[in-house]
């Protein structure tokens, strides 16, 4: 898909699961988690811009570029980082995401959420979580090192995830505990 295709997709998706989203200039201009996850897109392209980054210094570029967006935004997403398509930030301001994290489509993360690493390299070079499609991670909620939350999951508000999640599961706690989503 075209960057700027991706771009509008992004813009939508915000309007479609926000009630609160007036219009799409209003949702363009003061959306951060909107913001956040646009520069993502630009910086994730320097990243992994074939030949590019040692010619040029393209990885340094993208990492610069994605701090000035998190100054912008309050919301750290590194360049590294793979996010799938209609991903929605809400109220983003203090979420983190780290190199190696996979945030799967169709995922709401809300503001403080953090995708990060328990230290060391990890198996395989996996130091942050993968969230496979359709999760929703509440605010405050870390979700650390190379776990899996599994599609369909929600992780609760202030919930600590070290261990892999299920599919459909909820996961609430510190540390979090998994269990079967009740059918709504």
């Amino acid at each position: 898909m075209r960057l700027a295709a991706r771009l509008a997709e992004d813009l939508r998706t915000v309007r479609e699961r926000d009630p609160a989203a007036r219009g799409r200039l209003e949702t363009a201009l003061v959306y951060s988690g909107l913001h956040a996850v646009w520069a993502h897109r630009v910086t994730s392209r320097l990243w992994r811009a074939p030949g590019l980054p040692r010619l040029v210094g393209a990885r340094f570029v993208a990492r610069l570029l994605s701090q000035v967006a998190r100054t912008a935004t309050g919301v750290e997403i590194h360049p590294g980082a793979r996010l799938g398509r209609r991903l929605f930030i809400d109220h983003g301001m203090g979420t983190v995401i780290g190199e190696t994290a996979v945030v799967g489509d169709d995922c709401t993360l809300f503001h403080g959420v953090t995708l990060g690493g328990k230290g060391g390299r990890g198996l395989g070079g996996r130091r942050h979580p993968t969230i496979e499609q359709g999760v929703t991670v509440g605010a405050g909620a870390a979700v650390l090192g190379g776990v899996v939350v599994g599609a369909g999951s929600v992780v609760g508000a202030g919930a600590v995830v070290t261990k892999d999640v299920p599919p459909g599961s909820v996961a609430t706690g510190v540390p979090a505990v998994a269990r079967p989503r009740r059918a709504a």
